[in-house]
């Protein structure tokens, strides 16, 4: 289709020459008329994009293949204008259709006026547009609007006027067609699942660590897996102190303990105790059996 202008009515469609289009969104600016955004989905034989980063928007304004994307908006003498151009012909086979969409920004499509698209040859400079299809909100509660849609037929591209209203702005129309949006709340951070020993620790009732989410600084409060402050009631297999009852396999306090020399202080866990000054001498055949808990297999 070249040398004239082709007027659209809404459902309307026209074969397309060019091999590669720009299409144009004009609207006229003023005061409560919200901005406007295009964009662009590239979509496959299903209907929807084949991955995320086939939405070009104004914070992905370029397609990876680079075939699509969007330009700098433009102060014109009838308006502003928000451009998006695409080379038909280097399109991967798989995209069967590109939508040329809308969205406004802070109020509805109710709001803004004289809102247009104009489909222009991209190798043809600024000449006569290809096709032009004046907008009209159904509602006028619409925040995004799907203007038209180039999609193949055989060997070529056709272009479709839609006028398709969205009342859930951008987010919803990305969705309708497949993309995964970041709505923007914020997450919790995803923890480590717990060993058997952080789990303990973190049992009902036992104060958290300090800094949690941070660096994980625990504190000395009684619990599996800790040294014991004095008070409290001696935990399994780690030092006991003076006035708890002896734990087996460990160290003992002076006052018990079946064979393990016996320290004035509090032992040191997986260390050599130091021997009391008082003390005899060891014998010097005595053998440490090995340290730690004992298990047996049953």
């Amino acid at each position: 289709m070249t040398g004239m202008t082709q007027g659209m009515l809404k459902g309307s469609n026209v074969p397309l020459d060019a091999t590669a289009v720009r299409a144009v969104l004009r609207w006229t600016p003023g005061a409560g008329v919200p901005d406007v955004d295009a964009s662009a989905l590239l979509l496959g034989a299903s209907g929807r994009v084949r991955i995320d980063e086939d939405f070009v928007f104004y914070n992905q304004p370029r397609h990876p293949s680079g075939h699509v994307r969007r330009l700098p908006k433009r102060t014109v003498a009838d308006g502003l204008t928000d451009t998006v151009e695409a080379d038909l012909a280097a399109l991967d086979p798989s995209v069967n259709q590109v939508v040329i969409a809308a969205s406004s920004d802070g109020a509805s499509f109710g709001s803004v006026h004289d809102l247009r698209i104009s489909l222009y040859d991209a190798t043809a400079g600024d000449g006569a547009p290809l096709a032009v299809f004046e907008i009209r909100p159904e509602t006028g509660e619409e925040t995004a609007i799907i203007c038209g849609e180039l999609y193949r037929r055989g060997d070529g591209w056709k272009f479709r006027a839609v006028g398709q209203g969205y009342p859930t702005g951008l987010i919803g129309l990305a969705t309708a067609f497949g993309i995964s949006v970041d709505d923007g709340e914020p997450q919790p951070a995803e923890q480590p699942e717990p060993d058997g020993e952080r789990e303990d620790a973190a049992a009902p009732g036992r104060p958290a660590p300090e800094h949690a989410g941070d660096l994980t600084v625990p504190q000395p409060q009684p619990g599996y897996g800790y040294p014991q402050p004095a008070t409290a009631a001696p935990a399994y297999g780690y030092p006991q102190p003076a006035s708890a009852p002896a734990a087996y396999g460990y160290p003992q306090p002076a006052s018990a303990g079946y064979g393990y020399p016996h320290p004035t202080s509090a032992p040191a866990y997986g260390y050599p105790q130091p021997a009391a000054a008082a003390a005899p001498a060891p014998d010097p055949h005595f053998v440490l059996p090995p340290q730690g808990p004992q298990f047996v297999r049953s």
